[in-house]
C-alpha cells in the first residue's frame, strides 16, 4: 500500500523482514534502530538488525527506502 504526504508526494517507507519466519512489515517514520526495535517489542540485544549486509547498531537512523532486515537471536542450551 502506497502513503502520499498532504503535498501529493508518494512517502518512502522503511522495508523490514524477518529472518528465519519472512515476515515483512513496512514503517513510514524516520527512526534509530533502538526506536524501531522498541516499536516491534524486541528487547536490544536480542536481534540482529542488518542493512546491506552490514551490521547495525542502535543510535543508526533508518529512513524511507531502507530495506531492513532482523534476525532474532536465540540461545539454546
Amino acid at each position: 500500500m502506497e502513503k502520499y504526504l498532504k503535498n501529493g508526494e508518494k512517502t518512502r517507507m522503511i522495508k523490514v523482514k524477518f529472518f528465519p519466519e519472512g515476515e515483512k512489515v513496512e514503517i513510514e517514520k524516520k527512526l534509530t534502530v533502538k526506536q524501531l526495535l522498541k516499536r516491534l517489542n524486541l528487547l536490544p540485544g536480542t536481534a540482529l538488525v542488518i542493512r546491506n549486509k552490514q551490521l547495525l547498531t542502535s543510535d543508526i537512523v533508518l529512513k524511507g527506502g531502507d530495506e531492513i532486515e532482523i534476525r532474532v537471536v536465540t540461545s539454546r542450551g
